[in-house]
C-alpha cells in the first residue's frame, strides 16, 4: 500500500509544502496554511488517462463533425436573474452564486421554486434543518411544487439523491458545507472543496442537471475557497448589497453562455426580494438639484444603463494633511481627477477636504462618470447648484479633454427617458442626432464643460 504523506496548503491560494509557515510564500498570507494528507500518483495509472478517469477511447473529430445541440434554456421565473444569466439556465450547467451573509442567497433560490413551481427542483442545505427552510418558505408564500429538501452535508448521499430523483435544478447551500468522508480534509477546505466541485461537475453534464452551488466570501469579499473553483464552473454571480440599503445587485462576473458584468437590481422586503425593473429611477428617487455639489451621471453595467447621482461636499481643512474620502468610488480615481483640476484648470485643493459620494451605494467603476464627477466637484467648490434636468458623459484625460465613451445610444436613450432636458457629451463621439426633447451639448475639454456650465 502507498505511504500517506503529510503537507500544509494554503487555504487561500492552494500553495503547497511539505512543512509549516507562518506566512504563505505564494500569496503571502498570514496563519493560512492548513495539515492535511496526500496519497501519492499510482504512476500505472498516468500511463493510462482513459482507464484512470473510467470514460472510453475517444478519437479526436474535426470541428464540422461535430453533432450542433442547441439547447432551450431553462426560464427561472425571475426575469432580473434571468437577464444576468443570459435568458435562463442551461441545461447541465454550473452555476456559482457567492455574496455576503445575509445579502439574500438562499432567498434567491428559493423564490426560484416559488416562480416556477413545474420545475423539479432539489434542495440540498447544510446550514439550515429542514423546519427552517419550511418556515422561510411559508414567509415567500412558497407552495410545496416539486422543491425536495434534503439535509445532508455527505457529498456521495446528495449526489444518489440527485441520481434518483433526477432534478431540472440541484441547489446547493452551501459548497463549504459538503463534504467528501473518504478525504479526511475538513469541510470548507481547500481539497474539499475541490473535490466536491470536481464531482458536481460531473453529475451536472452527465446527467444532466442544471447545478447552483452558493458560495461564502471572505473577508476581501472574494469567494472562498481555490481559485480553481472559479475556473471549474461555468457562470459566476455575486449578490452585492449594503446593510444600509434595501436594494441588492446580482452580477455576473463570468457567464459561458451570456455576457458578463450584466446585472440585475432587487429590492429585499419582508416577502422576498422584489425585481427593480427601473433601476435609474431607484437611484435618482432622492435627487435634488438645488444643491451644489450634485451631478447626474450614466454608468453602463454590461448592455443595461443606469442614471447614478453623484455627491460631492469640498470645506477648508482642519488637519495638515487634507482628507479625501470616497464612497462607492474608487480613491485613486478621485486623487487623478483632483490632480488634472489642479493643473489644467487653477483650482487648488491643498487645503481642503473632499468628500466624494455616490448615491445610493451603487459602486461606480466605470471611467465615463468622470465629466459628472468633475461637475460636481467644481459645483461644490464655488457652492453653485448645477443646470437642472442636466446629465453628464465622458472621460477626462490627464490633459484634461474629454474622451469619447462606448454605448452612447443607449446612455442618451437612457437620460431621454428618464426625462432631462440636456446632457453633456464628449465632442469625440459624433453624436449628430436629433432627440426630440433633450438639448445635446457636445465639449472638448473641462474648460468647454465648465464655461457651458457657469
Amino acid at each position: 500500500m502507498a505511504k500517506v504523506r503529510t503537507i500544509y496548503v494554503c487555504q487561500e491560494c492552494g500553495h503547497k509544502t511539505t512543512r509549516w509557515m507562518g506566512q504563505c510564500p505564494s500569496c503571502h498570507q498570514w496563519n493560512t496554511l492548513e495539515e492535511t494528507s496526500e496519497e501519492p500518483v499510482n504512476k500505472s495509472a498516468t500511463n493510462h488517462p482513459a482507464r484512470m478517469t473510467g470514460m472510453p477511447d475517444v478519437a479526436p473529430i474535426s470541428l464540422s463533425e461535430i453533432p450542433v445541440d442547441k439547447a432551450v434554456r431553462s426560464k427561472t421565473g425571475i426575469s432580473e436573474l434571468d437577464r444576468v444569466l443570459g435568458g435562463g439556465f442551461m441545461p447541465g450547467s454550473f452555476v456559482l452564486l457567492g455574496g455576503d451573509p445575509g445579502v439574500g442567497k438562499s432567498t434567491l433560490t428559493l423564490q426560484i421554486a416559488r416562480s416556477r413551481p413545474d420545475l423539479n427542483i432539489l434542495y440540498c442545505s447544510g446550514e439550515e434543518s429542514a423546519a427552517q427552510i419550511r418556515q422561510r418558505a411559508a414567509r415567500f408564500n412558497l407552495q410545496d411544487g416539486n422543491m425536495k429538501v434534503f439535509t445532508d452535508t455527505d457529498l456521495n448521499r446528495v449526489i444518489d439523491a440527485a441520481q434518483k430523483i433526477k432534478p431540472d435544478l440541484l441547489v446547493i447551500d452551501s459548497i463549504q458545507t459538503v463534504y467528501r468522508p473518504e478525504i479526511p480534509n475538513m469541510p470548507g477546505s481547500i481539497t474539499q472543496i475541490r473535490e466536491c466541485a470536481s464531482r458536481l461537475m460531473r453529475l451536472a453534464k452527465q446527467q444532466p442537471c442544471t447545478t447552483l452551488a452558493i458560495g461564502h466570501i471572505n473577508k476581501d469579499g472574494e469567494l472562498a475557497g481555490p481559485r480553481v473553483l472559479e475556473h471549474m464552473v461555468d457562470a459566476v454571480l455575486q449578490f452585492e448589497g449594503d446593510r444600509n440599503y434595501s436594494y441588492r445587485i446580482l452580477r455576473s462576473q463570468k457567464n459561458r453562455f451570456g455576457s458578463v458584468n450584466e446585472i440585475g437590481v432587487f429590492e429585499m422586503s419582508d416577502s422576498g426580494l422584489l425585481e427593480v425593473s427601473n433601476p435609474s429611477q431607484l437611484f435618482l428617487a432622492d435627487f435634488d438639484n438645488q444643491v451644489s455639489g450634485n451631478a447626474v451621471v450614466c454608468t453602463v453595467e454590461g448592455s443595461r444603463p443606469l442614471l447614478l447621482e453623484v455627491q460631492a461636499l469640498i470645506t477648508p481643512s482642519t488637519y495638515q494633511a487634507p482628507q479625501r474620502t470616497t464612497s462607492s468610488l474608487d480613491h485613486r480615481r478621485l486623487s487623478l481627477l483632483l490632480a488634472v483640476l489642479e493643473k489644467r484648470s487653477g483650482f487648488h485643493f491643498a487645503n481642503q477636504d473632499v468628500f466624494l459620494n455616490a448615491a445610493g451605494g451603487m459602486r461606480l467603476s466605470e471611467t465615463a462618470c468622470d465629466a459628472g464627477i468633475i461637475a460636481a466637484l467644481i459645483s461644490a467648490v464655488v457652492d453653485k447648484p448645477l443646470k437642472s434636468n442636466v446629465a453628464f458623459i465622458g472621460e477626462v484625460g490627464l490633459g484634461a479633454e474629454v474622451r469619447a465613451v462606448s454605448h452612447i445610444d443607449q446612455r442618451i436613450r437612457e437620460i431621454k427617458k428618464m426625462g432631462f432636458e440636456s446632457v453633456y457629451i464628449p465632442m469625440a463621439n459624433h453624436y449628430k442626432r436629433d432627440v426630440k426633447g433633450l438639448k445635446i451639448e457636445e465639449v472638448k475639454t473641462i474648460g468647454d464643460l465648465l464655461r457651458k456650465l457657469f
